[in-house]
């Protein structure tokens, strides 16, 4: 690929990375609740899923979900039922003191798994990456193949820079009110809501 291609894909995928949607605010939302590590933990998993989305999509997997209604179906309700999931947590989650949020390794691993899940779980991902990548493949450059993977992993940095930059913030913010009991009581309950509203979003998406 040329130098031209790598900055202009670059340069798309950092823009599409601070564009508002699900995985950027459950970065934010959780680094507000639960500090830096955690936002930093859940972005290294939402990142991880993303290598599994552009394996499916260099190896021709992601076909299966814009092709089949049903794969397609059975993968969204899927992830809006961890979404509702997560979002029961959020509301039923007591106040913790701000040195224990996220301290654990058990409680990262939690985080980091979440991360996974939550981006795996979304098929419009993979028909996003299905779309986007090939614009900007040159079938003159060499492999295919290795030229999807290669996008992939670009557009992996991007994402990896813009949410950490994201988790940054919004750690800093919620560090303002995180000492207060009652914040975190608010805070965990317009985590809930905002999980609600993901996973509607995502039930009612289409191909």
């Amino acid at each position: 690929m040329s130098i031209d291609t790598v900055f202009a894909f670059l340069a798309a995928a950092l823009f599409l990375a601070f564009v508002p949607g699900p995985d950027n605010l459950f970065v934010m939302t959780q680094a507000a609740l639960r500090g830096r590590r955690a936002g930093l933990t859940i972005t290294l998993g939402l990142c991880t899923g993303l290598i599994v989305h552009t394996t499916a999509v260099a190896l021709g997997v992601a076909v299966i979900f814009q092709q089949s209604e049903l794969a397609f179906s059975l993968l969204k309700y899927a992830g809006a039922a961890y979404l509702i999931w997560l979002a029961w947590l959020s509301f039923r989650a007591k106040p913790t003191a701000a040195d224990s949020r996220a301290g654990s390794v058990r409680e990262g691993t939690r985080l980091y798994l979440r991360g996974i899940l939550m981006n795996i779980t979304n098929p419009k991902v993979s028909i996003f990456f299905l779309a986007f990548l090939p614009q900007f493949v040159d079938k003159h450059a060499g492999h295919v193949t290795l030229q999807m993977f290669a996008l992939g992993g670009l557009f992996i940095v991007a994402t990896l820079f813009a949410f950490s930059l994201m988790a940054l913030f919004a750690a800093s913010a919620g560090a303002r009110f995180g000492q207060s009991s009652a914040a975190q009581k608010v805070m965990n309950k317009i985590a809930g809501v905002v999980f609600l509203g993901l996973a509607l979003k995502l039930a009612t998406t289409q191909r």
